[in-house]
């Protein structure tokens, strides 16, 4: 029987050589996080569902609120992104889609644009695929993107995920315009030993 998933000690946070990784505060990271998703607006549209209106500030505060909630629940561990020595955020990237029976987990990720370019967030990946599979003992880490994404799908790549498939006509556009291709890639434990 596997553990219950509220005992599993989980770091609210973590650095990497550039990068502080922390959970969402259960009060005031929306002003900060609501500045980073105007500035990339045009760029997050294009992919990602919550991006296709801009949010006001109490939206992105209700919506980091409820992430800490999950995060205390273990339903999902969504963490912000900052850089270490200037302090400014830069992303927010997170596990979802947690089974903890397997356990496995899926790896999403925004960025702020105006940080495009620099290795970030594949340094923030890298770091969460380690973590998953050496602390949370995970058996697969998925990354799923829409095939049309290369600057999401490059960061997989970058890592050694397997592109395990592309699911025809998976999904809508975030905009729900249009039928997408969803790229599956993936990493398993055996991979990591290899």
């Amino acid at each position: 029987m596997s553990q219950n998933p509220l005992l599993i000690e989980i770091p609210t946070n973590f650095e990497t050589e550039r990068l502080l990784l922390r959970a969402p505060r259960l009060h005031g990271d929306g002003a900060t996080v609501n500045k980073a998703i105007r500035a990339s607006y045009h760029e997050l549209k294009k992919w990602l569902p919550f991006a296709q209106t801009l949010p006001e500030i109490e939206e992105t505060e209700i919506n980091l609120r409820e992430a800490h909630i999950n995060f205390l629940k273990r339903e999902s561990l969504r963490f912000l992104i900052f850089h270490k020595e200037t302090q400014n955020f830069i992303g927010s990237t997170g596990f979802h889609n947690i089974d903890w029976d397997i356990p496995k987990c899926e790896i999403g990720y925004w960025l702020d644009t105006r940080h495009s370019g620099k290795g970030y967030m594949t340094e923030a990946i890298k770091e969460l695929t380690r973590f998953a599979m050496n602390q949370l003992k995970c058996k697969r880490v998925e990354i799923r993107c829409e095939s049309e994404n290369l600057k999401s799908r490059s960061i997989p790549e970058k890592l050694g995920y397997t592109l395990e498939g592309i699911l025809r006509n998976d999904d809508l556009s975030a905009d729900k315009k249009k039928l997408t291709d969803t790229c599956i890639y993936a990493i398993t434990d055996s991979d990591m030993r290899d």
